[in-house]
């Protein structure tokens, strides 16, 4: 095909009454009306979508002609409607033009849903998903969206992307089992005989899409020639310009100050320097969805003040001044980003919970180096560059009592503190947690647990008893099915394993994936007599008591010749934290027996160091 040729036919004003009316729609499109001049109708769609869609002028328009094409060139029967890509770096609205576009073709009547199906390719990673696929087929071709959406191509397997690839090409995917539809839900029936069985999916009529940052070369390497030679359009977006920024800058306020008008009965009058501001949350990695997130964390201050105030009218002058956006009405000021500064108190808190902790210097160092990391990371990101996203996944590796668990919540909410996790919770769990009792139990079992620390951290205790040999299945699934979950969430999951060192190393072997996802293996050292007595010293502090001066040799020692008999055994600081729990409980029936008043010193007599 001549595709430039194509694009100047279908840009051309001189198509004949015949061609451009089309008195029945065909089935494909459905909207059921009739009589509709598609010229028209389009050109009414490039008018309303060239407010909306900003800085993507030439974008834009190949997206318009790649829906009009099968109107005017007519469409293969049991073929899709056409076959299109979408091109272009994250954040410069692909997704946004895409569901305006059919948005308001939907409102023409041209397709008859506004709906997009979309397929996350990223799903399937295995060669073993196609069965999945075909079901989510299935179901985005039982609903009445025209236009299927798919994401991620260069994440799934090789057998899910050439059944993907033969939909595109033929139209239409044969099944090598036999299906059949029970409640709702394509089941497959092998080779049972049913009536109505289903040997095959079609895309007949509708919109394909591809939407990728990737280059047409590597699009072609991975699908095939033959795919690339089936795509009517390919249309691409560009950088946004900064007078394009602030074009949408300005189209988001005006947005939220009808919606605080209505909803609050609050007047924004802004100054010039209002738009640019809204215009600088713009971030290359999350594109124009940053803007209006800002618009409605402003919502947000505003609706706040409203609550608790509850003036009926007011008016504010809206300013943007010390890296800040300001509402000001009267002796009134709001501030829009006063988030920060307590997201900055959290880290600061977090730092000094971490340096309250007694030893561990080269773990410390470690967590705190990821500051640094994610801080030039994200400048990357913001600036267009490449940034390598490693792995944020460890293994805490060290005898019980040295402080793991502890580190792991601290690490929690410290990565959510630095912007690295949206939740910064720590889902603590042992292999109880993860391993079913029965056949078909222990995925599902092992996803929920996944799901529930998704923004935060996994931390899994004594991990390597999820792994006892080869013949343990229940295991080896919950291993596969937590691989699994790590790369679906991989940007805002971290999972921390724990447990004896010479264990952690046999357990790596148990999946071929877990070694390369855990390059952070982190040793947590045995306390030594000093730090035992420091953190004696601490326990006590924080249960309301004193510990006598005469104890400090004595413990110290003690604690040195329990490390050199079995540290493994003695139990590090869970160990030191014993014998002050044990201490307590004797100075209350030392104070009883011998009538004393002072009740908040330990001495020597209350401990038992023999």
């Amino acid at each position: 095909k001549d595709l430039e040729e194509l694009t100047r036919q279908l840009q051309a004003d001189d198509l004949t009454p015949a061609e451009t009316v089309i008195t029945e729609k065909p089935k494909a499109h459905g909207s059921g009306e009739k009589n509709i001049d598609v010229n028209k109708a389009f050109s009414e769609v490039s008018a309303k979508l060239g407010e909306e869609v900003i800085g993507q002028d030439e974008f834009l328009k190949k997206l318009i002609l790649s829906f009009k094409r099968p109107f005017v060139m007519g469409m293969e029967e049991s073929k899709p409607a056409s076959l299109v890509v979408i091109s272009g770096k994250q954040g410069t609205g692909r997704h946004l033009a895409l569901t305006e576009v059919v948005k308001e073709m939907h409102t023409s009547g041209l397709i008859g849903s506004d709906k997009i199906s979309v397929i996350d390719l990223s799903y399937y990673p295995e060669n073993t998903d196609t069965k999945l696929l075909i079901q989510d087929l299935f179901s985005a071709f039982q609903t009445d969206s025209k236009v299927i959406l798919f994401e991620n191509y260069d994440k799934c397997s090789k057998s899910v992307l050439n059944m993907v690839a033969e939909l595109c090409k033929n139209g239409n995917i044969r099944l090598s089992s036999r299906y059949a539809m029970q409640k709702g839900m394509l089941v497959d029936v092998g080779n049972a005989l049913v009536p109505n069985a289903i040997s095959s999916l079609s895309a007949e009529g509708r919109y394909l899409f591809f939407m990728t940052e990737n280059s047409p070369a590597k699009l072609q390497d991975a699908m095939g020639a033959a795919f690339v030679n089936a795509v009517a359009d390919i249309c691409t977006t560009s950088e946004f310009a900064p007078e394009s920024l602030t074009k949408i800058g300005k189209k988001e306020f005006t947005k939220l100050s009808k919606k605080v008008e209505e909803k609050l009965k609050y007047k924004l009058i802004p100054s010039d320097e209002v738009y640019v501001y809204f215009a600088g949350k713009f971030s290359k990695t999350s594109g124009v969805n940053t803007i209006s997130d800002f618009a409605e964390k402003c919502f947000r201050v505003l609706s706040e003040h409203k609550l608790f105030e509850g003036t009926e009218e007011m008016s504010f002058d809206v300013k943007a001044e010390d890296n800040n956006l300001v509402f000001v009405s009267g002796e009134t000021k709001l501030y829009a980003e006063e988030k920060v500064a307590s997201e900055s108190d959290a880290l600061q808190a977090v730092r000094a919970e971490m340096d309250s902790i007694v030893g561990l210097k080269t773990v410390k160092e470690y967590i705190f180096s990821l500051e640094e990391h994610y801080k030039v990371a994200q400048m990357r990101k913001d600036k267009g560059m490449k940034a390598s996203s490693p792995s944020m996944h460890m293994i805490f590796t060290g005898n019980p009592g040295t402080g793991k668990t502890t580190i792991a919540r601290i690490v929690s909410r410290y990565l959510k503190a630095i912007g690295v996790l949206t939740g910064g919770q720590l889902i603590e769990v042992t292999r109880a947690d993860l391993v079913g009792r029965y056949v078909g139990h222990t995925a599902p079992l092992t996803r929920q647990v996944i799901e529930s620390a998704i923004g935060g951290v996994l931390f899994i205790d004594e991990a390597y008893s999820l792994y006892r040999g080869q013949d343990d299945s229940f295991g080896l699934e919950a291993i596969d099915t937590l691989v699994k979950g790590m790369e679906d969430n991989r940007e805002n999951l971290l999972v921390i394993l724990a447990g004896y060192s010479n264990e952690m190393e046999e357990f790596l072997t148990a999946n071929s994936g877990l070694r390369s996802r855990f390059p952070n293996i982190i040793e947590f050292p045995d306390y030594t007599a000093d730090e035992l007595l420091e953190i004696s010293k601490l326990t006590v502090k924080s249960k309301g008591y004193k510990l006598a001066e005469e104890c400090f040799e004595p413990l110290r020692s003690y604690y040195d010749m329990k490390q050199k008999q079995n540290a493994t055994e003695n139990g590090n600081g869970r160990m030191a934290r014993n014998l002050i729990e044990a201490a307590i409980l004797n100075q209350s029936k030392r104070i009883i027996a011998e009538k004393s008043e002072n009740l908040e010193e330990l001495i020597l007599k209350d401990f038992d160091l023999l």
